[in-house]
């Protein structure tokens, strides 16, 4: 939590603001890069204005995490590739758009003179939003989420689906470190979804999420941030833990750094809202400096 906090002071600093008000804006550490941004709609803020580069079916935003490290450390390459519904086979293939066309494999991106990639995927892999969705039902019709994703050998669906999207990124950790030998590379995990208390949820989630469901999702998205963690060690690469406490998407608007599944006003629903990607960028900062 205390790399967290360093992560958006530091971010603060670079934007001129301070808790008094705009104040001067901090020296910018030395320029590093290339850096290449990769990953899914986690990494690249669809919804979150103003809109970025790239294909419109990737829904990149100009203030998603990567473009606020990126400026905070002054890098003069930088490369987002990053796109919403990306799984990991989209950063060895191309990834096929809405209205028919396609965005690049993303490792395309990666060269022998990268310095700095970092690198947010996984939750397509595991087919998360299916989950919570399959949860919602669950929970309308009383039958409880846990119970719909066991399979008949008494194991847990989601489980093995997270264990295969381990498998996959440990594959594309490799690739990585094949085409870009000189780089550091970070894997950034998950936002909390969901609050501690699985009871905070009522008032955002009412009926459709029981607090048992809610307690199984937490459960499995932490389970996916650990494979993340597992599988970045394993590499050789750092884990950036964003999931901070009370910040979820049952937290108040002023509060919370993932939507709801009614979000705001052009946001896009159980996604990072700004306040998200500042908080992830603040993430990554931190772990950066971390020696």
């Amino acid at each position: 939590m205390r790399r967290v906090l360093t992560g958006l002071l530091g971010l603060a600093l670079l934007t001129g603001c301070s808790a008094s008000g705009p104040g001067p804006v901090a020296q910018a550490p030395p320029t590093v890069g290339p850096y290449v941004a990769l990953g899914d709609s986690y990494t690249s803020g669809p919804g979150i204005a103003p809109a970025g580069g790239g294909p419109a079916g990737c829904g990149r935003s100009a203030v998603n995490y990567p473009a606020l490290v990126a400026k905070q450390l002054g890098v003069a390459e930088f490369t987002d590739v990053s796109c919403s519904s990306a799984t990991t086979a989209d950063l060895t293939g191309a990834q096929k758009l809405s209205g028919g066309s396609s965005a690049p494999p993303q490792l395309d991106a990666l060269s022998a003179g990268t310095k700095l990639v970092t690198l947010g995927i996984g939750g397509n892999d595991v087919g998360f939003l299916d989950v919570l969705s399959r949860c919602a039902m669950a929970g309308l019709t009383g039958s409880g989420c846990r119970g719909s994703f066991r399979a008949a050998d008494g194991t847990d669906q989601v489980t093995g689906r997270i264990a295969t999207a381990g498998e996959r990124l440990g594959a594309v950790l490799a690739e990585t470190r094949r085409r870009a030998p000189a780089a550091a590379v970070y894997v950034v995990g998950y936002p909390a979804l969901f609050p501690v208390d699985p009871a905070g949820c009522g008032k955002s989630l009412g009926r459709v999420a029981a607090t048992a469901d809610v307690s199984y999702l937490t459960g499995k998205a932490e389970e996916l941030n650990a494979e993340l963690k597992r599988r970045a060690a394993a590499a050789g690469a750092r884990y950036v833990d964003t999931a901070v406490a009370g910040h979820d998407m049952c937290a108040a608007a002023d509060t919370r750094w993932i939507e709801p599944p009614f979000p705001a006003a052009g946001l896009t629903p159980v996604h990072p809202n700004a306040a998200g990607q500042r908080g992830m960028a603040a993430a990554v900062l931190a772990e950066l400096g971390r020696k």
